[in-house]
């Protein structure tokens, strides 16, 4: 009797031992709990309004919440540092645009998109010249900024990102290539921030993106002049013309990346890859984006990385002829 006992105990405990180390088993399986997703942006920025819906479609492919955490402020170096700095577990991801490379041309960060674990780019957009329609020159083509700017080298007041970013980098690009002068007014925030200083009349003109300028755009505060692209923007504003067109060579273009901390273990990241590579591509999100002037562009962690090499180009070179390059 009591042998039999014991293996009807033993027996007992063999089952709860397996269901304990299935549960174990089931809580080590990515992901377990929410993930947070740092965006180096204040909320409501363009790289903040385009960024959640993707996360909204991670998240239900994942099966778990995505967090989205808003670290603005140094030119996007507080948020990058705090990723960097995040246990590379996958339960901390975040976003990077251009900033990521043009941080360490300026000495603002040691590292660059090399040193994350790239998760995938998933947007591309350009940058606009666009003007004020509140100013006391209120220009209506870029033609007539050329023709003014080349009497009046240096007056024209325009709006740009802060001092060695991208938009920045695009305002400099601008000035190298085409000769002009103006007076270049750094913001100290994002894209949204030169927006509200072109709709209320504060500057001329501003360098941004037509996604963080939509709302003034539809309630007739701000008109787009002329594009940074190798081509048109399709769509609503397919008249607006290229810099290309005027003469101009300057082609700067910016994207948005998912990327997470240093040395994320491989299942991790490729489980994280295929969800950014399909929220990427989801109809619906598409249709989203298009609506604020950005278009498709995925890449693979594995294509980003030359492909920002050549971007990495363009602008230290942009940035050394402006005399702000600090990487040796």
């Amino acid at each position: 009797m009591k042998t039999f006992c014991a293996v009807i105990l033993g027996a007992f405990m063999v089952v709860i031992m397996a269901g304990g180390g299935n549960r174990v088993q089931a809580a080590d399986v990515y992901p377990s709990k929410p993930v947070v997703f740092i965006v180096p942006n204040e909320a409501g920025a363009s790289a903040d309004l385009l960024a959640r819906p993707l996360m909204q479609k991670v998240s239900a492919i994942l099966g778990q919440p995505v967090v989205v955490v808003n670290k603005p402020g140094g030119g996007s170096t507080i948020g990058y540092r705090e990723l960097y700095g995040s246990k590379p577990d996958g339960y901390t991801i975040g976003q990077a645009s251009g900033t990521i490379v043009t941080n360490k041309l300026q000495g603002l960060m040691p590292y660059d998109y090399h040193d994350f674990t790239m998760l995938g780019v998933y947007l591309n957009w350009l940058p606009a010249v666009v003007a004020s329609t509140k100013t006391k020159r209120p220009f209506t083509a870029f033609s007539e900024v050329i023709t003014y700017a080349k009497a009046n080298p240096g007056e024209i007041s325009v709006a740009t990102g802060s001092v060695g970013q991208l938009w920045w980098v695009a305002s400099v690009a601008l000035e190298e290539y085409s000769g002009l002068k103006f007076n270049m007014i750094p913001q100290v925030s994002s894209s949204a921030a030169t927006a509200l200083q072109v709709a209320g009349g504060h500057t001329e003109l501003g360098i941004t993106d037509l996604g963080s300028t939509k709302s003034q755009i539809q309630g007739g505060l701000v008109r787009p002049l002329a594009v940074f692209g190798a081509q048109r923007i399709p769509g609503e504003f397919g008249n607006v013309p290229t810099l290309k067109e005027f003469g101009y060579d300057v082609v700067i273009t910016s994207t948005h990346i998912v990327m997470g901390p240093p040395k994320m273990p491989k299942d991790i990241t490729d489980k994280l890859v295929k969800a950014v590579e399909t929220a990427a591509k989801d109809p619906d999100y598409l249709k989203f984006i298009s609506q604020y002037y950005a278009a498709p562009f995925y890449l693979t962690p594995e294509q980003a990385i030359p492909w920002f090499d050549e971007q990495r180009k363009i602008m230290r070179d942009v940035m050394g002829k402006a005399g702000i390059l600090k990487e040796k």
